[in-house]
């Protein structure tokens, strides 16, 4: 049987057990603190201490973690100051808003409050500030602390011609005083400096978070004004000065913008008269005899003279042609529109009075607008040249050579006569002559179709052409061609819109006559000559031609214009390419030897 325990054995039982279970605490704190794995396998969660090296701890100094840039563009916001508005959606509180604005609207307070303050009344009436003008002592202290003047209320309202108050609008508008730091001498502006103009601050009546309104004293800015300026006289002086300036400020920025507006106009114009440019139509393709396809421009222009010489005006020397027209089986444009249209262009550029001399250096397709650039050559008292090249598809194509000179009616004179010939009402028109041959009954269909093709483009034609004569063998024997030419319902020009019609029908069946003396077609290129009278081109005018030689391929004519009175107005020369459907001998080609 076991003996039982004593008292102080079961005492020294405890000790140890208290002893073992402080020793098992401290080994679990040791535990919990280490990085080590419990036994659920997961590392023990413990405060980071100070003294730490990670990122994460408060005494580490590294850069915080760099955003993950495969995260993209994303918005963050503070979600502690989003509140929930009951419909879906988190929206930012604006309680901090609505501090800021009171922040603001107390400051404003507190400075208009400091200068507001009124001094402590002294019981003894010596002490106490008097009013300069009553010398009462019920001054107004807010007029004392900020403008330094003592004055009481009742002499305000009685003299507001002192002491009423302008605002900052007032004194730079009527005295011409300054708000701002001068950029170059970095001075403080005249109503901002405090010891020289005080200011009393007002609360703005727009809005209470407004800057302050500032009001400065009369007296006190006349008394700075007349400084400044001198005199109230000279302050008017500069008062109109700069209204005066200001109006001329706006007066050229008004120019300028009605400078734009005449530009934005002349741009839609020319943008109108773009679109309404003739667009050429062209008709379906034909087979010609020779097996060339053609198709022919069924033009309209060409059957007024007015619209036949137009030319658009595009800078001071250029112009361009606004029609061309191709007679039946030419090779290219009328020579005699292009004659025309480079007087036309030339005429605007110079007084219109002139003789001129050009030259065709190749035919001009009318697909295509001509381009002339006049080019001034000498401009004198009596005499002025100029030139006139006509280009298209970057080629050039024509040149004029003008000579203008100013009417001297009171030198003598001397012409030619007039040849004996019918009168234009006893002359058949060109057309009717044409149909009369096609109705022959030795002509084939090919020649009956082709008259018929020049009777309708001489009907539609603006010069109407009657045979004068032709086939006429002088006594020199030289042999003349004549026709009666005048423009069809013409009003009365100026001459020197006539000139430019004369210049027109000139190349008329001109250089055409050399290859009928020859019994040839007519291929025409070359230089071209006129001297200009004063002259009505609506009255029939007698055109005679000869060719006083044609060889090698080339002819050379001449001819007279006269009115019908028998006055000489121009002469004109003209050398073209005359040829014959006749191939030169083949030429032997050499072939050199291996040696």
């Amino acid at each position: 049987m076991p003996t039982p325990l004593t008292p102080e054995q079961i005492r020294q039982f405890e000790l140890n057990r208290l002893k073992a279970k402080q020793k098992q605490r401290q080994r679990e704190e040791e535990i919990s603190t280490s990085s080590a794995l419990n036994s659920n396998k997961k590392r023990p969660i413990g405060v980071i201490p100070f003294t730490s090296n990670s990122r994460n701890s408060a005494g580490s100094s590294a850069r915080p973690l760099q955003r993950d840039s495969r995260l993209g563009t994303y918005f963050e916001y503070d979600l502690s100051k989003m509140v929930n508005s009951k419909g879906g959606f988190l929206v930012e509180d604006d309680k901090d808003a609505d501090k800021e604005v009171r922040r603001k609207e107390k400051e404003r307070e507190r400075q208009r409050a400091r200068q507001n303050q009124e001094p402590a009344i002294s019981l003894n009436p010596d002490l106490n500030p008097k009013c300069c003008e009553c010398q009462t002592i019920d001054i107004d202290h807010t007029y004392k602390k900020i403008f330094k003047c003592l004055v009481c209320k009742r002499c305000q309202d009685e003299k507001p011609e002192k002491y009423s108050l302008l605002t900052k609008t007032e004194c730079k508008e009527d005295y011409l005083l300054t708000d701002g730091t001068c950029v170059e001498t970095h001075l403080l502006a005249e109503l901002r400096d405090q010891e020289l103009l005080p200011h009393l601050l007002k609360a703005n009546p727009h809005k209470a978070t407004f800057a302050n309104m500032m009001l400065f004293l009369r007296c006190q800015v006349e008394d700075f004004t007349w400084k400044k300026w001198g005199s109230p006289e000279e302050l008017d002086a500069e008062y109109e000065r700069r209204v005066a300036e200001k109006k001329r400020k706006k007066n050229k920025k008004f120019e300028q913008g009605l400078r734009d507006l005449r530009r934005r106009t002349k741009e839609g114009i020319w943008q109108r008269r773009k679109d309404e440019e003739h667009v050429h139509e062209y008709g379906p393709a034909e087979r010609g005899a020779d097996g060339i396809t053609r198709q022919t421009c069924d033009e309209s222009e060409h059957e007024q003279i007015s619209t036949a010489l137009e030319v658009e005006r595009l800078e001071v020397n250029l112009f361009r042609s606004k029609s061309l027209w191709m007679p039946t089986r030419a090779r290219g444009v009328f020579g005699g529109q292009v004659i025309s249209q480079a007087l036309v262009s030339a005429t605007n550029c110079v007084n219109p009075a002139y003789g001129l001399h050009c030259y065709f250096l190749t035919s001009a397709s009318p697909a295509t607008p001509i381009v002339y650039y006049v080019e001034r050559l000498r401009q004198g008292r009596s005499y002025a040249s100029l030139c006139v090249k006509a280009v298209q598809n970057g080629s050039m194509i024509f040149i004029l050579m003008c000579s203008f000179q100013k009417p001297e009616p009171w030198q003598p004179s001397h012409q030619w006569s007039m040849p004996d010939v019918p009168t234009p009402e006893e002359c058949d028109l060109e057309e009717d002559h044409m149909l009369r041959d096609s109705n022959g009954d030795n002509m084939t269909a090919r020649i009956k179709h082709i008259l018929k093709l020049y009777a309708d483009e001489r009907t539609k034609s603006p010069i109407a052409i009657k045979r004068a004569k032709e086939h006429e063998i002088t006594a020199e024997g030289s042999t003349r061609y004549m026709y009666w030419m005048k423009a069809k319902n013409i009003p009365q020009y100026e001459a020197h819109f006539q000139k430019c019609i004369l210049a027109y029908l000139s190349d008329l069946y001109f250089i055409s006559v050399a290859g009928r003396i020859l019994g040839l077609a007519r291929y025409s290129k070359g230089p071209d000559a006129l001297a200009i009278d004063t002259v009505d081109c609506g009255d029939w005018l007698l055109y005679t031609m000869e060719c006083p030689r044609a060889s090698s391929g080339r002819g050379v004519m001449r001819g007279q214009i006269f009115t019908r009175r028998g006055t000489l107005v121009a002469v004109t020369t003209q050398e073209g390419v005359v040829r014959a459907n006749i191939r030169g001998p083949a030429e032997q080609v050499k072939v050199p030897t291996k040696l």
